[in-house]
């Protein structure tokens, strides 16, 4: 009897195994619904980086989110979401911003630490946010690009208490021992913080 029960037990165990297996599989074969469901702005549509290239935390819980930090790409919104994906390239974000539209992707959840600011300390307490373009095209800054990340920006801010200034929503360029220098000169920041401030307001 008990040697039938240790067969019955280990089939069981082996079939819960191949039952979690499964489930990477299952996730990533998610329809468009699932997906939009999987986010942390209801407005952004997922595509998740390699878990190769963030680490998994419990935010705020763990580390307390304390900036916003604002990135342009270098790349296409679609290159960049590729790069994001590539276990090998050892890097992400949590969000990337699409130009002609604003449209937005996310890559890694909040909750999560992304590596994004060069800057250990700085990826443990911020959100990192990628715009589409190149730092000295400024013909990639369009009314939808600044609009919708102000927005994005704004929810980020009353959710975890971030006040709404240039001290705390900052450039890549503006991290301790940063190597960067985006978002470049002609990113607006007067423009850029009136509208994140007019986003917690309801204004736009």
């Amino acid at each position: 009897m008990e040697r039938a029960r240790s067969s019955f037990l280990s089939r069981r165990r082996l079939l819960q195994g191949a039952a979690l297996a499964a489930v990477p599989t299952a996730l990533t074969a998610t329809s468009p619904a699932e997906a939009l469901r999987a986010v942390d702005y209801p407005s952004a549509e997922s595509f998740p980086a390699s878990t190769s290239n963030y680490t998994a935390s419990n935010r705020p819980s763990t580390y307390p989110i304390d900036y916003v930090v604002i990135h342009v790409t270098q790349e296409y919104w679609s290159d960049a979401i590729k790069i994001f994906q590539d276990p090998s390239r050892e890097v992400s974000a949590h969000y990337v911003v699409r130009s002609n539209d604003g449209h937005i992707a996310q890559c890694v959840r909040e909750h999560d630490i992304a590596w994004h600011a060069g800057n250990w300390d700085y990826n443990t307490r911020s959100i990192g946010i990628e715009h589409e373009g190149w730092v000295d095209q400024p013909e990639y800054f369009t009314d939808a690009l600044y609009t919708q990340s102000a927005k994005l920006t704004a929810t980020i801010c009353g959710k975890y208490g971030i006040p709404i200034n240039h001290e705390t929503i900052i450039g890549h360029v503006e991290v301790p021992g940063a190597t960067h220098t985006d978002p470049g000169p002609y990113w607006d920041w007067a423009r850029y913080i009136s509208l994140v401030n007019a986003a917690a307001l309801g204004r736009i």
